[in-house]
């Protein structure tokens, strides 16, 4: 597998919404962690300045309903909180594209531990099946169990 990735993020009918290059620094099992930098105008969000070139640790998997991106300040890498995406698992289409469909659902978790559960209206709006629907429900109530401290049975 390549160093590098691009990463491929989809809407429900598989349409490409945003792609950008990452470095593979973890590949295991069903977990890949790369290194990416946020390469869109900065923007607020939620209290916090995402920065143009800040650094992205993001954590994807193959058999789970969810990635994670640690992002941080690129000026002094103070690390900014965490941005939980509800989507299908990942799946690598070739030896450098990773990509995910993403759900809609969002959990913001801010460096001081403060989470907050973003885009639940546009989540109720997609035609998932029931069955679909639950497996991102799930995925939520870990991530949220993860991140309060009850480990939920561990993300690595």
């Amino acid at each position: 597998m390549n160093n590098f990735l691009t990463v491929i993020k989809r809407n429900l009918s598989g349409e490409e919404t945003w792609r950008y290059p990452g470095r593979l620094m973890i590949c295991e099992g069903s977990r890949l962690v790369l290194e990416a930098r946020f390469n869109r105008p900065d923007l607020l969000f939620m209290g916090v300045v995402w920065k143009s070139g800040d650094r992205f640790i993001e954590t994807y998997y193959t058999d789970r309903w969810y990635n994670i991106y640690e992002i941080h300040d690129r000026d002094d890498d103070a690390l900014k909180g965490w941005y939980c995406n509800i989507s299908r698992p990942a799946v690598l289409e070739a030896d450098d594209r990773l990509a995910y469909v993403d759900l809609a659902l969002d959990l913001w978790v801010a460096a001081d531990g403060t989470q907050t559960v973003l885009d639940e209206e546009e989540f109720a709006a997609l035609a998932l099946e029931q069955a679909d629907r639950a497996k991102a429900r799930q995925a939520l109530e870990e991530l949220q169990a993860y991140f309060a401290g009850n480990d939920a049975g561990g993300l690595r």
